[in-house]
């Protein structure tokens, strides 16, 4: 599986780009601000129906244009396929496999399986839980595209939910509707994820005791505001009538998957709290490698790696151990500047130079 080919129009900061990749290394250098992250992201939207950088999609468009087309070329299954997606002022996308128009992005995501690897992948260990619940769930919506579904349907109910509490006069009958869809699908979200925790849990230890040499043990679990087990559909239907007098009163839904986190831990030592610089790292870095190993594992397929920058952040130990883990997958690299050690660890491919959303050498 690899992206052959892509061509931009009125993308980001692209008026027009065809561009033919390595199916090995792809490394973009330029300057900040010259539209290197902006091909990751393009790569990155045909493959998931959705950016890594922002949540308003009229943002994708060049300025003072009034839409935007990504189409991409991907060989996978034996054959070439094309995916096209177009992005209207109004925000709203069509998408296209192969020349058929899909209606569900369902469709889309068991197509190429991308892993985006940015800086901020660095700090998913200190950061905010919002943002490891994102980890969890990008992750899942490629290899288990139902998920994507039910993902929605929990957020689209809790956002209903949370509007009628705003109501000056609730009705308990029909907030219990709410609830009760609430629970349906909260419940099929934190299954999969804490099934998805185990599995990943497992992989990432062992990564992690090979990059700290045997020194640390690493430990992720899925803390979660309701019971999963065989019953968890009736349980935290149980639990949103237990706290439902608690919601009217703050007028927001205060349990549910949409709070919940992951505990990580090295030698039973809680990371986000107490882990040095160098922990964080070493575990964020466990946690983004046990993600490619297990698509690999559960898709048969090697995934497409987009690293946008992330060399920077790691010292030469972890540069050494990222690059040599990376056999056999198509990446593409942005930087500002590539050292002769990491050029020479990465298999044959290509450079491109990149200034102000034009390709203007080509290696």
């Amino acid at each position: 599986m690899y992206i052959k080919r892509i061509e931009l129009k009125d993308f980001r900061n692209y008026k027009e780009l065809d561009v033919v990749f390595n199916e090995n290394v792809n490394i973009f250098i330029g300057n900040n601000a010259q539209g290197k992250t902006n091909l990751l992201e393009s790569i990155y939207l045909n493959a998931m129906a959705r950016s890594f950088k922002t949540s308003k999609d009229k943002e994708l468009i060049r300025f003072g244009k009034e839409f935007c087309k990504i189409r991409t070329t991907a060989y996978f299954d034996g054959d070439d396929h094309v995916n096209e997606i177009v992005v209207n002022k109004e925000g709203k996308k069509g998408i296209k496999l192969d020349g058929v128009k899909i209606k569900k992005t369902s469709e889309l995501l068991d197509r190429v399986f991308i892993i985006i690897f940015s800086p901020e992948d660095m700090k998913i260990v200190k950061d905010e839980p919002e943002k490891r619940r994102k980890f969890v769930d990008r992750e899942l919506c490629q290899i288990k595209p139902g998920y994507y579904s039910d993902l929605s349907d929990y957020k689209r109910t809790l956002k209903q939910r949370n509007t009628y509490l705003k109501e000056s006069i609730i009705d308990v009958s029909i907030l219990d509707i709410w609830d009760r869809e609430l629970a349906k699908y909260g419940a099929r979200v934190a299954v999969r994820r804490n099934e998805f925790i185990k599995k990943i849990n497992d992989i990432s230890r062992q990564i992690h005791s090979r990059i700290s040499g045997g020194k640390e043990i690493l430990d992720i679990k899925y803390e979660s505001n309701i019971d999963v087990s065989d019953n968890t559909e009736k349980s935290f239907y149980q639990l949103l009538c237990d706290v439902r007098e608690d919601d009217i009163k703050n007028r927001n839904t205060g349990r549910g998957p949409h709070k919940d986190d992951l505990k990580i831990s090295a030698d039973s030592i809680d990371l986000r709290k107490f882990g040095s610089q160098g922990q964080q790292r070493t575990a964020a870095l466990s946690l983004k490698l046990s993600e490619i190993k297990l698509i690999e594992e559960e898709m048969g397929e090697k995934p497409i790696l987009l690293l946008d920058d992330v060399l920077s952040e790691l010292d030469n130990d972890r540069q050494t151990y990222l690059i040599n883990s990376l056999g056999g997958n198509q990446l593409f690299i942005t930087t500002t500047d590539i050292s002769g050690k990491v050029a020479r660890s990465l298999p044959e491919g290509k450079i491109f130079k990149i200034n102000s959303g034009e390709i203007e050498i080509e290696i």
